[in-house]
């Protein structure tokens, strides 16, 4: 699922890919749905291509995704109302115990929590596909 969801450098937000042209991408907004073109020039990452590190292995986005959602009931995270930089990542802990806090920096953190925030109130609410879950479980 967030294989098709993208972040456009520039650009506030995320992306729902919507149809590929030649040397460029239509995609549509979450937050309005108005369509654009992103060009071959425009820096464009998929969600499902983005880990957080950790102290192991990186930990793939959607994991991340699903770890604020079991933490928050599915609700929106308030990132103002945690208040300053050691609440915000003393938070992210508790989701995500083995981040890499060396790597990790608070804006990280924070975009990580906008991203959840958006794709939430787009109504977007699976982050792991069945695939991916039944390999962990594997694992």
């Amino acid at each position: 699922m967030l294989k098709r969801i993208l972040s456009i450098s520039g650009r506030p937000g995320l992306f729902r890919l919507v149809n590929q042209g030649k040397n460029m991408l239509i995609v549509e907004s979450l937050q309005n749905g108005k369509r654009m073109p992103a060009y071959a020039t425009d820096k464009v990452v998929s969600l499902g291509d983005i880990a957080i590190y950790t102290e192991d292995e990186d930990m793939p986005l959607g994991n991340v995704f699903q770890a604020i959602k079991e933490k928050t009931d599915g609700k929106t995270v308030d990132v103002k109302a945690l208040g300053n930089d050691a609440a915000i990542r003393a938070y992210f802990k508790e989701i995500l115990p083995t981040f890499d806090e060396d790597r990790v920096y608070t804006n990280d953190i924070k975009k990580v929590f906008s991203w959840y925030n958006l794709l939430i109130e787009a109504g977007i609410t699976e982050f792991v596909s069945n695939e991916e879950a039944s390999d962990e479980e594997k694992a």
